[in-house]
């Protein structure tokens, strides 16, 4: 089935007061200061004015009450209509809050109030409603019933968000609480469609090929599956445990994966396939030369290291001298010039990346708890995005961080609602699409995307349950 259309989120707003700045209004909701900046088109000196609204975006909505406060204190203090705090916490009279109660405090509402000499040309090119750079007045009159050029001040206006663009197509396995699907979407047009698959859950994974005329899809049972896109014939291949991972050669005909027991190539096009006798191997992926694979599987102490190892089963040799924990999440770099890897579990997680020529060893700062998870290779080969996991506010949220391969530049983009989110890269390494919008152990119902040299996230995707996302590869 084809869906077209906008999603359902739309910007939200904060006025600002006396005495607010950019770097507390930023620091009150958690939000990366360069994000607010973006999604308010501001120059230096980033100057604010009582009354101004600013586009929030996402950011740590939760608030534990202490004592001493009540909803107009709170109110006060964040700058948001008691009204609003009552609605979104289902608060009833007397509106007593007791201590260590976490309420939600979002950062604004969900509309923008038109002011003197407002346009919505003006309005759309200010809050980044523009396609290919032009602003786009034609989206926010879509969003607005019976709305005309002709606005008036104190008229509230939805404003939504821009098509997220980019080359290629996100691919996204969802849940509509009955069966599971593989969503197809395109970043440019908005449409997309659904490929009814066997259940999926949160160990479900998708790979895309390097041709993108096919997916490799894991279910909530390990099952591979390989799906041509065009024609939505499904091939169910093979059964893996967990955490299950394949990975396409770089012509898009070969899949390699491990079952355990031995490592196993297995050819899409004709479905004939070979086999390694390599027991253990874990993460198996191609070298870009389609002529050798890289592994991880223990030594003979029980060492987790990475192994390389040619595509007929011979020449295999040990990479790493790892002397501590497992080397989990391992990624081969698409270059084929450095292998990352989290070590060494879920309560501690921290980034390695290992320069495959010198065997130089570098350590990702990652976020304030060491809990690194999802790390993700851009396709140049120059970054990495990965998903930090933060405790604020008597919630888990995810920081969506970006790195070099020395961990130079390593710094917070965006915020998700979520313990932890899968994150995946556009084909030109500017964009990366991310979960969220997670309510205690339901998954997320939110897929965003963050352009790095415009740092604005946008809502792309809801209304479903996500597992997993993969951005469409274009070589």
């Amino acid at each position: 089935m084809l869906v077209e259309g906008r999603v359902s989120y739309m910007q939200i707003f904060y006025t600002v007061r006396t005495g607010d700045t950019l770097s507390n209004i930023a620091a009150r909701w958690f939000i990366p200061l360069q994000s607010l900046i973006a999604a308010n088109n501001l120059s230096p000196p980033y100057l604010i004015y009582p009354g101004q609204q600013l586009s929030m975006p996402p950011g740590v909505s939760t608030y534990v009450v202490r004592p001493g406060d009540s909803i107009y204190s709170i109110s006060i203090k964040y700058g948001i209509p008691m009204d609003k705090i009552i609605q979104d916490n289902g608060i009833e009279p007397p509106y007593v809050i007791m201590p260590g109660t976490v309420l939600t405090v979002s950062e604004g509402v969900p509309f923008y109030v038109v002011r003197p000499g407002d346009t919505l040309y003006n309005i759309a090119s200010r809050y980044n409603v523009t396609v290919n750079g032009q602003p786009r007045p034609d989206m926010i009159i879509a969003e607005n019933p019976g709305l005309t050029p002709n606005i008036t001040p104190g008229m509230r206006l939805l404003i939504p968000y821009p098509p997220a663009g980019g080359t290629g197509r996100i691919a996204a396995i969802i849940d509509d609480g009955i069966n599971s699907f593989i969503q197809i979407f395109d970043p440019v047009t908005e449409s997309r469609y659904e490929i009814l698959v066997d259940r999926g859950d949160r160990n479900s994974r998708i790979f895309w090929s390097p041709r993108q005329d096919r997916i490799a899809y894991i279910d909530s049972r390990g099952i591979i599956s390989v799906i041509d896109v065009s024609t939505r014939r499904i091939a169910r291949i093979d059964q893996i445990s967990f955490p299950a991972f394949v990975d396409w050669s770089t012509d898009g005909r070969l899949l390699v994966y491990s079952t355990g027991r031995v490592i196993r190539i297995y050819n899409v096009v004709n479905h004939t396939f070979y086999a390694i006798r390599r027991a253990g191997a874990s993460y198996v992926q191609w070298f870009p030369n389609g002529r050798e694979l890289l592994f991880e599987a223990k030594d003979s102490s029980g060492l987790s290291q990475l192994y390389r190892i040619d595509a007929d089963g011979g020449n295999e040799r040990r990479i790493t001298n790892n002397a501590n924990g497992p080397l989990n999440d391992v990624r081969l770099s698409p270059n084929g010039a450095f292998v990352l890897y989290t070590t060494p579990g879920a309560s501690i997680s921290e980034i390695y990346i290992m320069d495959l020529a010198t065997g130089e060893l570098s350590k990702i700062p990652g976020g304030p708890e060491a809990k690194n998870y999802y790390p993700t290779w851009s396709p140049d080969s120059a970054k990495i995005a990965y998903s930090s996991t933060q405790f604020i506010n008597s919630r888990y949220y995810s920081l969506i961080r970006v790195s070099d391969v020395k961990g130079e530049r390593d710094a917070t983009v965006a915020i998700a609602s979520c313990y932890a989110t899968p994150v995946t890269w556009s084909p030109d390494s500017r964009k990366i699409a991310y979960m969220s919008g997670c309510r205690e152990d339901v998954p997320p119902v939110e897929v965003w995307s963050i352009d790095l040299e415009r740092p604005v996230p946008i809502s792309i995707l809801d209304g479903f349950l996500f597992y997993d996302i993969d951005w469409a590869p274009t070589r």
